[in-house]
């Protein structure tokens, strides 16, 4: 069986599990803002913390063996080019995004899994979208060209990549390969992450518990698929073909820019040589969820509730589809797999989104109840309840 063959039987593998553990679970990050936006309940939030720290601990394993090099990713999340413009624009505007389309890209696969028509909807306009910023000027003139002038280098003060671990090493003058920066730091960061996790009297549920290791283990697996040696003998052995395949390389799970290659993979009548890494991951995470729902009875057909409802998806979708590329990565794609890397850009995305999100839902929700008020009005005291603007600016009751 060839190298490639391989690598995307087991990623559909990974990806199937993924589908049908979060469909069960109801492991979703949007859910997760929603919770602690609305009702102050923090345990979808701590489950998707979960699968952060277990995807750390198993970068850093992976890492210390000498089994993965991060710093290798397809996708930059180690970057030199600290590009704070594009975490934190993408990172809101991909927020905002899938609050609007009823849920993140991994939420998407699922719902369509489970019958959601309107999610195949946002799955193609948010593909649309990710080609448009990847294989088109759209990026370099609307962004590119603004935002690389303000984004700094930081190998020009001698800081070779922007991992919490290489920045504490120049701190201190310590090599990045010594126990302290290697381990402990990253030990020590999964250290407080579980202390909030489970600082709570509340206990976390069997499905936040298995959905948060399911999940962190995936993403820690995909790494060891593309960033061990059967990864390396699929990158070298493509390096030889006169025609390299698309997308090879070290990554993980992340879903917005591989719905721009799924949409390839289908335009060009499911040609094998456009089945990447991420076209697999996504489609068998679909068939996950699809599997799932089929057993448990719970297949939907949902679509569209009425006009409001469609635009509503289509912008949301424009969003993620243009802040997921821009912020390099979705909720699990920065959320997760780019945490893993302990990059302090995907921590900074990390943060927008959820930002984003949580601005559009109390616009949302202050909407409902002052359906008379202008944007602004309602920008700003949502700003003001995420303690953004002081309080002395509220001009409607909190609600």
């Amino acid at each position: 069986m060839e190298i490639a063959t391989t690598i995307l039987i087991y990623t559909s593998v990974l990806g199937f599990i993924l589908g049908y553990v979060v469909n069960k679970t109801n492991f979703c990050t949007m859910g997760a803002v929603s919770d602690l936006v609305n009702i102050g309940d923090s345990s979808r939030l701590k489950a998707w913390f979960l699968a952060i720290t277990v995807a750390i601990l198993g970068v850093t394993f992976l890492e210390y063996t000498g089994t993965l090099n991060a710093n290798d990713s397809r996708i930059p999340y180690r970057n030199s080019v600290f590009f704070w413009p594009r975490y934190i624009i993408g990172g809101v505007m991909f927020g905002i995004g899938m609050t609007l389309a009823s849920g993140c890209g991994n939420k998407i696969l699922i719902r369509i899994g489970g019958g959601n028509i309107k999610s195949i909807f946002v799955l193609v306009i948010a593909g649309f979208m990710a080609l448009l910023m990847t294989r088109t000027d759209f990026y370099g003139l609307l962004f590119h060209s603004w935002m690389s002038p303000i984004s700094p280098d930081l190998a020009k003060i001698g800081i070779s990549d922007q991992s919490i671990q290489t920045i504490i090493a120049s701190l201190i003058g310590l090599d990045n390969s010594s126990i302290f920066i290697s381990l402990i730091v990253p030990l020590l960061i999964c250290g407080i992450l579980l202390k909030y996790i489970f600082s709570s009297n509340k206990k976390l549920s069997n499905d936040n518990l298995l959905s948060g290791i399911v999940v962190g283990l995936v993403v820690t697996f995909a790494w060891l698929l593309t960033g061990g040696d059967l990864g390396q003998s699929w990158i070298e052995n493509n390096d030889f073909l006169d025609t390299p395949y698309p997308a090879v390389g070290v990554q993980s799970f992340t879903f917005i820019n591989p719905m721009g290659e799924t949409l390839l993979f289908t335009s060009n009548i499911f040609d094998n040589f456009f089945l990447t890494f991420g076209v697999a991951a996504l489609l068998s995470t679909i068939a996950g969820s699809f599997v799932y729902s089929i057993l448990s009875n719970n297949l939907r057909i949902e679509w569209f509730a009425n006009r409001h409802d469609f635009f509503r998806h289509m912008i949301g979708g424009i969003l993620i589809g243009i802040g997921g590329v821009l912020s390099l990565g979705c909720t699990i794609g920065q959320g997760v797999s780019g945490v893993s890397t302990l990059a302090i850009g995907s921590v900074i995305t990390l943060i927008s989104i959820i930002f984003g999100a949580s601005l559009m839902m109390k616009i949302e929700y202050y909407k409902a109840v002052y359906d008379d008020s202008s944007f602004i009005e309602l920008l700003k005291n949502s700003l003001i309840d995420l303690r953004v603007l002081p309080e002395t600016l509220r001009t409607l009751e909190k609600i």
